[in-house]
């Protein structure tokens, strides 16, 4: 066998055609990487190959049919096939020394390809800034891609003794093995049957990202073998021999042991992830959700459509990858597909289409996509809707660019970062919704359900929501409520309500407090000739968070970093003149915090909030959560607020100060605040007081207002976090979904959000001042490399012979 490798691989270095086969296949994948602006990597922007992984399948169709065509068509055509069976050779080894042959000349092709990768090296932001193992990875997958196809061309060559045919055979094969199956399986009949798992396709986008699937590698196996059993079927037909003889019984007894290890492999598998994060790897806690599914979970992207810049490409990728990811723990339960919600529609047809996913969650953005006529708008839908029955969860694929600190590269790897999480958590509550009470306090003047609709329909898809009276509910009820909601009272507590919320949390029971301290009402502004006295709330809170280790300060907090409010600044014609204007006590908070809770969020918007003061108690862990920017100031209260302010420009120095916190976690063993205390007067229940708590978590915020959601002219709430004058959106309603994951569930599926996965840019300034260069370098140099070895090859073949 290793003659006939040997033999194989000089004869086909020696022929010129083979250096022109490898040197076009080099040019045209060249060509497509680094000059044609749709596939190039320096268009792109990001220091990866996966360009080089995508486009090389479809030139590998051509090549490896190239390379494999004359190994045995020429050998019958010139009748030394029979001479060669004459040998003391068996028809395995001959095949087998003819396949290594064909396999050993894709890897030659493929050495120069290295250059790109030493190109993306030097290019990366910082310089060598790309992820080499799964660049590896994806070598492996591409190895394996060419190990098939040089199967199927090996099968052509024997059917055909003419090169040509035996060619146009291979070519078909594994362009059918590649994506025919893909196109068989959209056909509406066969939709179910999965037939797209028969294909390569599937199986090499797997790997080719740098994720090797035992189920994959398996695939590529038998795909090997079954061609290679064929071929020598072929040839024993050929020579009119009877296949039923050890050999055949050897092979397929192989056969038969490949597809029982295939079979079993479906269900028992192993993935190795040769990324440098491990971003391919899914987590245990996605891993049990999807094993847990029972009934069929169905995905619709709506993030589909062309001439994407390079940004979109990488997150449409990644939610593919994602949703691949999660599929091969399903049991087949999870099914995806990406749909463009208004292509082919009318104007007409898609404005109801807007309507009707705004409906169900799902928003149309614009986006500014660089032509060569200048910039033109394309409206993207960066949403997907998970369905589970007729329940259905939308998904944020892309959040919103609130932190003016971050670049849109870091505001879309945020994204990616956050897609396990997203799309587990959607999945879980459209499955398992309903299963635990959140409940809303009321009767001290808490924010009424209009100002709460969007925050109580959103924990709605998940949880049952309700209020709870304090002063009625007996302990043993209020026990059963999984998160108690304590939403901007404006009314104080009775020792009764307060004993009860003590207790509950003593017996693990998870509290978020939105207080605000300080009465101060925009509103009340604008009614009271633009000036309104903030003067502090008595809620007889204040000993009972002391006791749990927190003071929420009577002050308010002037942020420069601060949204804008609506301002009359005069009149033309009869019609007022608003103005949209910073107001320095509507604080956004950005989350700078590496805790699940807020890690990557939006900026949180906030009115009137107040500084939180932390405390010595013993046994509790403490992490801040939210924080003021810092350009703030504090103001003591009472205070008189004045709109007149808004006519003078804050002036930076005024507003330097260490950032004050506003919102804070705690979780340990808490210590009731009625310890060594008589049971409060109107207790009809008989209850022992527990004075040390078992662990358990609660949050506390300076602000209630972070819950409210605006209200419309006509009584219609907005969405929870959407300030409807300046059309923004801030990460309001995610914090409150985030607290609830967390508070609720101890499985850990909130952790997923400390998934970090690094960003690798590529050097644009270099890029645009050295494109050329590295142009021809990518394009000249692979070629030049073949060229160098063709020469020293015939030189050293003509001494060898010379003689």
């Amino acid at each position: 066998m290793f003659n006939i490798l040997k033999k194989e691989i000089t004869s086909y270095l020696s022929s010129l055609v083979a250096y022109i086969t490898i040197g076009v296949f080099l040019l045209v994948l060249g060509l497509f990487l680094w000059v044609f602006p749709e596939t190039s990597i320096l268009a792109y922007g990001y220091a990866g190959l996966e360009s080089l992984f995508n486009t090389a399948p479809y030139l590998f169709m051509f090549l490896v049919p190239a390379i494999t065509m004359r190994s045995l068509a020429e050998e019958r055509r010139e009748g030394t096939f029979e001479l060669l069976v004459t040998r003391p050779l068996t028809d395995i080894q001959i095949v087998l020394g003819k396949y290594l042959a064909g396999v050993t000349i894709v890897l030659f092709a493929l050495v120069p390809t290295l250059v790109y990768y030493f190109s993306v090296y030097t290019l990366g932001t910082p310089q060598g800034n790309i992820d080499t193992g799964a660049v590896i990875g994806s070598y492996i997958g591409l190895f394996l891609l060419g190990a098939s196809f040089a199967a199927i061309g090996l099968f052509a060559s024997s059917v055909s003794k003419n090169q040509i045919i035996a060619f146009t055979i291979a070519v078909f094969l594994c362009f059918f093995f590649y994506s025919g199956f893909d196109s068989l399986s959209s056909i509406l009949s066969l939709q179910n049957l999965g037939l797209q798992g028969l294909g390569i396709n599937e199986h090499y986008q797997s790997i080719s990202r740098g994720v090797l699937d035992t189920r994959d590698l398996m695939y590529f196996i038998v795909l090997v073998i079954l061609f290679l059993w064929l071929t020598l079927f072929v040839l024993h037909r050929q020579a009119g021999k009877k296949f039923i003889n050890t050999v055949f019984l050897s092979v397929l007894g192989i056969m038969f042991t490949l597809t029982s290890l295939f079979i079993v492999s479906d269900k028992l598998f192993t993935r190795f992830d040769f990324t440098k994060e491990k971003r391919f790897t899914i987590s245990k806690v996605s891993r049990n959700v999807m094993h847990s599914l029972k009934q069929p979970v169905n995905v619709t992207i709506y993030l589909e459509g062309k001439d994407f810049p390079g940004g979109m490409k990488r997150l449409q990728t990644s939610v593919k990858d994602m949703l691949s990811d999660l599929q091969a723990y399903s049991r087949g339960e999870l099914k995806y597909e990406f749909v463009d919600p208004i292509k082919g529609l009318s104007n007409e047809q898609q404005n109801q289409a807007y309507e009707d996913l705004a409906a169900k969650g799902v928003e149309a953005q614009n986006l500014s996509v660089k032509t060569d006529d200048g910039v033109s708008q394309k409206v993207i839908f960066p949403y997907a809707l998970v369905t589970v029955g007729d329940k259905s969860i939308p998904v944020k694929l892309l959040q919103s660019q609130s932190n003016m600190n971050l670049s849109p590269d870091e505001v879309l790897n945020n994204s990616i970062q956050n897609l396990e999480y997203a799309f587990t958590s959607a999945i879980k509550k459209a499955v398992y919704g309903g299963k635990q009470r959140i409940g809303f306090t009321e009767g001290h003047n808490e924010l009424t359900d209009l100002q709460l609709n969007d925050a109580m329909h959103s924990l709605s898809d998940g949880y049952l929501v309700g209020r709870i009276n304090l002063t009625s509910i007996p302990l043993d009820s209020l026990a059963k409520v999984s998160m108690l909601v304590i939403a901007k009272p404006d009314k104080a507590f009775t020792e009764l309500e307060k004993f009860k919320v003590d207790q509950y949390i003593m017996h693990g029971g998870r509290v978020l407090w939105a207080i605000d301290q300080v009465s101060a009402e925009l509103d009340s502004l604008r009614g009271h000739g633009g000036e309104q006295l903030a003067f502090n709330k008595q809620l007889n809170l204040d000993d009972q968070l002391f006791r749990y280790g927190v003071r929420i300060n009577y002050d308010l907090i002037a942020d420069m970093n601060c949204s804008p409010i609506p301002v009359t600044t005069g009149n033309a014609g009869g019609q007022a003149q608003i103005q949209m204007l910073q107001w320095l006590y509507y604080p956004v908070f950005l989350p700078l915090s590496k805790h699940p809770i807020v890690k990557n969020l939006d900026g949180i918007t906030s009115q009137f909030a107040s500084s939180i003061d932390l405390l010595e108690t013993k046994n509790i862990e403490k992490t801040i959560l939210l924080t003021s920017s810092p350009y703030n100031k504090k103001l003591s209260t009472p205070k008189v607020l004045s709109l007149q302010a808004l006519e003078e420009e804050p002036k930076p120095k005024d507003f330097q100060s260490n950032p004050k916190i506003t919102g804070v976690l705690l979780e340990g063993s808490f210590t009731s605040d009625f310890k060594n205390r008589p049971l409060p007067e109107g207790l009809n229940e008989k209850v022992t007081i527990q004075p040390q708590g078992t662990p358990t978590k609660m949050i506390v915020l300076s602000d209630g207002d972070i819950l409210r959601n605006q209200v419309g002219s006509d009584s219609s709430p907005y969405p929870l976090g959407y300030d409807h004058y300046s059309h923004q959106s801030y990460g309001n309603k995610n914090l409150l979904l985030n607290i609830a994951d967390y508070m609720t569930d101890d499985s850990g599926l909130i952790a997923l959000r400390n998934k970090e996965i690094q960003i690798r840019l590529l050097n644009r300034a270099r890029i645009r001042e050295e494109k050329l260069f590295w142009q021809l370098v990518n394009n000249v140099v692979p070629i030049a490399l073949v060229l160098i070895f063709a020469i020293f090859q015939h030189y050293i073949r003509k001494r060898k012979y010379a003689h």
